[in-house]
């Protein structure tokens, strides 16, 4: 049945695919939407820097915080076009501490954070895909395997923008080994073996003002959760893109409040 779905799901999609988020940074109008992080300066109070291994290759890198004791729940959160800087830091320490889980800030561009469009343009697309889906592959295994120091056995993504496509490609990646994901205004792989792969309930947030994530990316991956009959749900803003992002001088805090509101519900239904 799963097959059938996917092939007639196939059969509906324009011959020409969507462009990936690496794409767009080579469009001015996409660069200027990011605008330059304000300054910000983080200490970190609960987590600390962590390498983590990836099979047959370098470790991976990032920023762990453990789960509260007791707490069984890792989330991967992925970061958003500038790279691991303070404020995502900031984030996993301020979602651990409201959920007690787990978190793990991935490195993607492993060291590399950018002050400038132009520099944040250039990481995102110097980023190797198939590197990328072992780092964040290997980032739910450290979770489940208690090696950073807190073992999860229910797991979540999260991201933002480039990081919103790489928190659902740590589902797809991970398939039954994650629970739940959440995307932040990222762009989604709807290509068969990523639906065939993907086994946990997505939530998308969607910027109606957003010109790339537009009304058109939401409508095919909504055609496509639905043709596979996973659980799927979508909260709509009347914002721009990366309006969530605390280092934006748009941030667009109501918004951003009411997203993380019901991002935490969703993990809370999904992961406990």
């Amino acid at each position: 049945m799963v097959t059938s779905l996917l092939a007639f799901f196939v059969s509906q999609q324009p011959t020409c695919c969507p462009p990936t988020m690496a794409e767009f940074a080579t469009d001015p109008a996409f660069v200027v939407l990011h605008l330059a992080p304000l300054p910000f300066h983080f200490v970190a109070q609960t987590g600390k820097n962590a390498t983590f291994g990836v099979d047959g290759e370098k470790e991976g890198t990032g920023f762990f915080v453990p789960a509260e004791k007791g707490n069984h729940v890792g989330i991967v959160l992925i970061h958003e076009w500038w790279g691991l800087n303070d404020y995502i830091r900031k984030t996993a320490e301020s979602l651990h501490a409201k959920t007690g889980y787990a978190v793990l800030a991935v490195d993607l561009y492993e060291g590399k954070v950018a002050t400038t469009g132009a520099d944040a343009g250039k990481f995102m697309q110097e980023v190797d895909s198939t590197r990328a889906k072992a780092v964040v592959k290997a980032a739910v295994k450290a979770l489940r395997s208690g090696s950073l120091g807190s073992r999860s056995t229910k797991i979540g993504s999260v991201g933002y923008c480039f990081g919103g496509g790489w928190a659902y490609n740590t589902a797809v990646e991970g398939s039954r080994g994650v629970q739940a994901c959440v995307m932040y205004y990222g762009m989604p792989d709807t290509s068969p073996l990523a639906l065939s792969e993907l086994k946990a309930p997505v939530m998308f947030v969607h910027p109606k003002r957003d010109q790339f994530i537009n009304d058109g990316v939401v409508k095919r991956f909504e055609a496509a959760m639905k043709s596979i009959k996973n659980p799927f749900e979508t909260y709509h803003y009347d914002a721009d893109h990366a309006f969530a992002n605390p280092s934006n001088p748009r941030f667009n805090k109501e918004a951003a409040a009411d997203a993380e509101k019901h991002e935490l519900a969703f993990f809370k239904k999904y992961l406990g």
